[in-house]
């Protein structure tokens, strides 16, 4: 649409790609940052979310948008999430700020909660169940769920899983996000000197969690489907990223092919997301799916 730009995005359970479109008047360019993350909006703001299923369109006019995102996700019936990455403390009451938005499926918003500070990697599961990776400022911030690096919510802001000592390392950074039909993965890596990168799996249903050394460390996207993964790493705003394949062999994922991948557009931060087996990478104002 012109005069407008397509910023937040993300990948449904159903393959569905949404993306929300916000015009030029309500936004400002951050000077030295380049690609479609430079554009901020200023609060309130109205945008239109569109999501593509196949050759189906859809259009949600959203006003009055009173928060600036970092994160969008879908939910069920047609709802969906805003998140923003940062939260703080109230100076009156002394309890952490909202900085997630549930809208119903016409654009208005249903509840509002706070699921953390410093969140750069975030993804909704088939559920509906919300899903967390945070970043050392928050881990180290005082936000109790944030401490422990990696979170699940409900849409109601009730947490629904915690670690619980059952990682391999403490999280110190988020990298990005996967799901695997009902299953979840979060990426991460840890700042101890036996650090790593590593692909948490977890099974809402139980709250099983599983963790593997990543084959690839800091990965930008992920994608798995059985014992076959997909992972990025992009060349920030340039027109590539490595793209590896690995596959898992018992308690170990073993990379099986490495290449560089011209694409269409420059790729920044928040560029990839992992949904049943396909990674959809953003280049751009182009979606690339890459299956595993």
């Amino acid at each position: 649409m012109r005069g407008h730009r397509a910023l937040w995005w993300s990948v449904g359970p159903a393959g569905e790609l949404a993306v929300l479109l916000v015009h030029r008047r309500y936004l400002h360019r951050a000077r030295y940052v380049k690609g479609w993350i430079r554009w901020r909006p200023e609060v309130p703001f109205t945008g239109e979310l569109v999501t593509v299923t196949g050759l189906e369109e859809r259009r949600i006019l959203v006003k009055d948008i009173r928060m600036r995102p970092s994160h969008l996700a879908l939910l069920p019936n047609s709802r969906f999430l805003l998140v923003s990455g940062r939260t703080a403390r109230t100076e009156t009451e002394g309890r952490w700020a909202s900085n997630a938005v549930v809208f119903s499926s016409s654009g208005t918003p249903e509840a509002e909660f706070c699921i953390g500070d410093d969140i750069p990697a975030l993804v909704t599961d088939v559920h509906g169940g919300i899903w967390t990776a945070y970043g050392d400022e928050g881990i180290y911030g005082g936000h109790p769920e944030s401490g422990a690096g990696l979170a699940g919510w409900d849409t109601r802001g009730r947490i629904s899983w915690a670690p619980g000592g059952r990682l391999p390392d403490h999280p110190l950074e988020g990298c990005t996000a996967a799901t695997e039909n009902e299953r979840v993965w979060l990426v991460w890596y840890s700042g101890s000197s036996r650090g790593g990168t590593f692909l948490t799996r977890i099974t809402p249903s139980t709250g099983d969690v599983a963790s593997y050394p990543s084959p690839v460390p800091d990965p930008d996207g992920f994608a798995v489907c059985g014992n076959r993964a997909v992972l990025t790493r992009r060349d920030h705003n340039k027109r590539s990223v490595e793209l590896v394949r690995a596959e898992l062999n018992g308690s170990t994922w073993a990379v099986t092919g490495r290449r560089r991948l011209r694409v269409p557009g420059r790729v920044v931060m928040d560029c990839g997301q992992g949904r049943d087996g396909s990674l959809w990478l953003r280049a751009g104002n182009t979606w690339l799916r890459i299956q595993a």
